[in-house]
């Protein structure tokens, strides 16, 4: 097949993302319609991504547009019905984390994609296509940490995004399902095993605004996989130097750590503050290249007829194991994690 045709379902800073790596950066890829709810991202598809095919209802798009595949980054709560529609209108669908914000939602998701094996599903899980944590899983693979059974995961948004997330505290379901979900993903593929037990706690220490919503500025959990394996996620909102993600994946002969600094590029800055590394800013630069490599590999699944990695069941998964974080930072004990 030629050129894949692309529709894409909001449009919101992500949404710019994705739709910027379709229009100008993915060569097998064309983005011919774009759908918001929000006037000014319509105008923006059209003035900047040269789109004119442009939709306030996302049904009118599936019906109308001449289009081979959908890209849905819009609500977490809107994934599930549309990744239901698209697929059953006969388009490809490619859709951002996560899945879905219920596992009933889920579940409706996983039909969907049963009902047409003939079409492909991609979840967004961005972080597998990152070359860092890529690397790092062919590295497990040839056996240069022995077995893992163990990884330490830290994502801490900056203290300069605090006040935008002190506004959706509220409706966010709270710090570790708004945060841990690609976390919780790379724990599950690098140690090949699922967790069936977590504890979880909290802490607010600099902005009572989160507790006074029902939230945490920071979170931490503990997991225990099937496997004997254990996972350590620690979540948050005021890291002061920049955007913080850190992995380590310890094994029986040695581990591996990915961005025990999160600098911005590999230039030192020596000045009256010593030796200094600038960090990246947030998630949109910090993985750039991870959203540019995952769409890529959609439409190369699309044009093929491959069945990507990232499956509907690891987002249903990602979703159970989110919510019994959360069950279990509030009870303030263990839970057992039910599949």
């Amino acid at each position: 097949m030629g050129k894949v045709k692309v529709g894409i379902a909001g449009l919101g800073r992500l949404g710019k993302l994705h739709a910027n790596n379709l229009a100008f950066k993915i060569p097998d890829a064309e983005l011919t319609a774009a759908c918001s709810i929000v006037p000014a991202e319509l105008e923006y598809a059209k003035e900047q991504l040269g789109v004119a095919d442009v939709y306030a209802d996302y049904r009118e798009m599936l019906e109308k547009a001449d289009i081979d595949a959908v890209a849905i980054v819009t609500t977490s709560g809107e994934h599930c019905w549309q990744i239901e529609a698209a697929l059953d209108a006969g388009k490809h669908v490619f859709s951002d984390k996560p899945l879905g914000i219920t596992v009933e939602e889920c579940r409706t998701a996983e039909a969907a994609v049963e009902r047409h094996p003939e079409l492909t599903f991609f979840l967004g899980f961005m972080r597998r296509y990152d070359p860092s944590y890529a690397y790092a899983k062919e590295k497990i693979k040839e056996g240069a940490i022995g077995t893992p059974y163990m990884v330490k995961a830290a994502g801490i948004d900056p203290e300069a995004l605090a006040e935008g997330a002190i506004k959706f505290a509220a409706t966010s379901g709270g710090i570790f399902i708004d945060m841990a979900i690609h976390d919780i993903d790379l724990m599950r593929w690098f140690l090949e095993s699922d967790p069936v037990e977590v504890y979880a706690a909290g802490a607010t220490f600099k902005h009572p605004e989160f507790k006074e919503a029902g939230d945490d500025e920071t979170g931490a959990a503990m997991y225990k996989c099937e496997n004997g394996a254990l996972g350590f996620v620690h979540v948050g909102r005021t890291a002061a130097h920049g955007y913080h993600v850190e992995t380590e994946i310890v094994g029986t002969e040695g581990s591996l750590r990915i961005s025990p600094v999160p600098e911005k590029n590999l230039c030192m800055i020596y000045d009256k503050n010593g030796a200094v590394k600038e960090c990246v800013s947030g998630f949109p630069e910090r993985f750039a290249e991870s959203y540019q490599l995952e769409m890529a590999e959609f439409i190369h699944c699309v044009q093929k007829g491959a069945k990507p990695d990232v499956t509907v069941y690891d987002g249903t998964k990602s979703t159970q194991i989110g919510f019994a974080t959360t069950k279990a930072w509030k009870k303030g004990g263990i839970v057992k994690i039910e599949y």
